[in-house]
């Protein structure tokens, strides 16, 4: 997987610090996802999933403001109010789900952009959008996985463990979005371009 242990224990690190002196609430939850890793952002985005019962994905701010402290995230009533207002861009007072996720995203440039679109794409054989097990045999070998080779999990058992790390609705197979809101995680950990395409392109052989 692209993202190493160092990075993302450097990213924890930073985010960690500069939680201290962050004044800004919706840099505030920015910084509280990727100071939990580079999955940080994927686990905001599934408590939200669970929490939005109907499914509309659309989020109000009774959800909102408990999502948040479901994720262990302490804020003052007003930078609550503060952030959902950020967020609730036509004032109707709910929050488009992927918007929200796509917003939280730390920026990346157009290169990261493009690469992490290519790896998407070499993975997502059928090209209908989504990553399934299917799509991975014959791209992700898993014959080196420890547990394959002793014989306790199977081919399909590897590969979606593997789906794991990016699926946020557990449902087995991974969205563009999911695999965008992973790689931004990565990549705020990553501060050159150069070394994050270079990763990606080494990770995915692209």
């Amino acid at each position: 997987m692209a993202g190493t242990a160092r990075h993302d224990y450097e990213m924890r690190q930073k985010a960690k610090q500069q939680l201290r002196t962050c004044k800004d609430p919706c840099e505030l939850l920015r910084l509280q996802c990727l100071s939990r890793g580079s999955s940080g952002i994927k686990g905001l985005g599934r408590v939200f999933r669970i929490m939005d019962d109907d499914a509309n994905r659309k989020l109000d701010f009774a959800e909102f403001k408990k999502g948040l402290r479901d994720y262990g995230l302490s804020l003052e009533p007003g930078e609550v109010q503060t952030m959902f207002g950020h967020f609730d861009k036509d004032g109707s007072g709910a929050i488009d789900f992927d918007e929200f996720l796509l917003n939280l995203r730390p920026p990346m440039s157009k290169a990261r952009k493009e690469v992490i679109m290519q790896a998407f794409n070499k993975l997502d054989k059928t090209g209908d959008n989504v990553i399934t097990i299917a799509d991975l045999k014959g791209v992700y070998n898993c014959k080196h996985h420890p547990k394959y080779k002793s014989g306790e999990w199977t081919e399909d058992q590897v590969f979606g463990e593997f789906l794991k790390s990016f699926d946020e609705n557990l449902d087995g197979t991974v969205t563009h979005d999911e695999f965008f809101n992973y790689y931004a995680g990565v990549s705020a950990s990553i501060d050159t371009d150069v070394y994050f395409c270079l990763m990606m392109r080494n990770a995915w052989k692209l």
